[in-house]
């Protein structure tokens, strides 16, 4: 009889409801956080200077000084090459005094006319003369700038081609001038992102070449043609280039950042998925309580909240393969944004 009853209490014990045993449930939660979010599309681009030109002579003759060296930032109009101008200096010295002289003629005439002791006649010519002299001053001075090679705009210098002493005749390449700040991005998109591409949107670019680097822009202009064959549109963004780490030629990785937006964001592994629907657990009052939810875009490690969670409610994060409705929950950490799962594991060893 005994050992009837002692089989019969141990019956009961084991046959009590689950409810009955369970106890709280360590979690670790975050909080729904209203952030900035983007639906990228990839494309792969190549870089142009801003500005770029081949420096070449307009004139034969030998190179007498080299005024730049390699990867030297020059500015507008800096005098980076001189060929030889001994003859045209002279040239330019002799009609400037011819100019003085002819000025000086004509204000003397000028002063005599208003006193009535020469005629208008006089007085006109010379005035011809004196334009006479400026034009030659003028042609002088643009034989003389033929022989002044000077860049015409603020830039990197590239490799020089000469040597003092080299004669040089029009289109020799005597090195190259690139304005590199800010540099242009070009990039094409299938033609269906016609109606959200457009000037401003951001972008976000990487390349192998600079690995651990993202450098952001924004989209500057949109070809007016989409190409015939590819069905494709070419964008070219701008970006800041103070450094000149970007050159031109460089492929890169272009993410653009379109539909930017204020959304409701959580971490993604707060998502519990059943069939074609997502659930989230929300901490409240130290009970779970499982929320339906309707989720947009997703980014790595986090997804976007149109409906069922508000901004700063509590969902969990881990501990969610045990938890049920209604449970009764130990928050144990809440994640911060900065902060992995795995590494809040490692650190809180009492989450089961």
């Amino acid at each position: 009889m005994h050992r009837l009853v002692l089989a019969l209490a141990a019956s009961i014990c084991f046959s009590a409801p689950a409810w009955a045993q369970e106890t709280s449930q360590n979690v670790i939660v975050a909080r729904a956080v209203a952030d900035r979010f983007v639906d990228p599309v990839e494309a792969l681009g190549t870089t142009f200077s801003n500005e770029s030109v081949v420096i070449t002579a307009s004139v034969s003759d030998k190179v007498t000084e080299i005024l730049f060296e390699d990867g030297q930032t020059v500015e507008e109009d800096a005098l980076l090459v001189a060929l030889r101008r001994d003859e045209q200096r002279a040239a330019l010295a002799a009609a400037e005094a011819v100019l003085a002289e002819r000025r000086t003629a004509y204000q003397r005439a000028k002063e005599l006319e208003s006193r009535q002791y020469t005629t208008t006649a006089q007085l006109e010519e010379r005035l011809a003369a004196l334009r006479e002299a400026e034009a030659n001053r003028d042609a002088a001075a643009a034989r003389l700038a033929d022989r002044e090679i000077r860049a015409p705009f603020e830039g990197v210098v590239g490799l020089r081609n000469i040597s003092v002493g080299t004669l040089v005749t029009p289109g020799d390449t005597i090195t190259t001038l690139d304005d590199l700040d800010p540099i242009k991005l070009d990039f094409t998109v299938p033609a269906a992102y016609l109606s959200t591409i457009r000037p401003g949107l951001e972008i976000v670019a990487t390349t192998t070449a600079l690995p651990d680097i993202e450098f952001r822009g924004e989209v500057n202009s949109v070809s007016t043609q989409v190409d015939r064959i590819t069905r494709s549109i070419t964008a070219r963004a701008l970006i800041a280039n103070p450094d000149h780490a970007l050159k031109p030629g460089l492929l890169m990785t272009v993410q653009l950042l379109k539909n930017p937006r204020s959304a409701i964001v959580i971490p993604e592994e707060a998502l519990v998925p059943l069939g074609e629907t997502n659930f989230v657990f929300l901490a409240e009052n130290d009970v779970a309580i499982r929320r339906e939810v309707e989720i947009g875009a997703r980014r790595p490690g986090d997804v976007e909240i149109l409906s069922g969670v508000r901004e700063g409610d509590l969902v969990v994060t881990h501990g969610t393969m045990r938890l049920r409705d209604g449970q009764a929950i130990n928050i144990v950490k809440e994640q911060k944004a900065d902060r992995t799962i795995g590494r809040l594991i490692d650190e809180t060893s009492t989450v089961r």
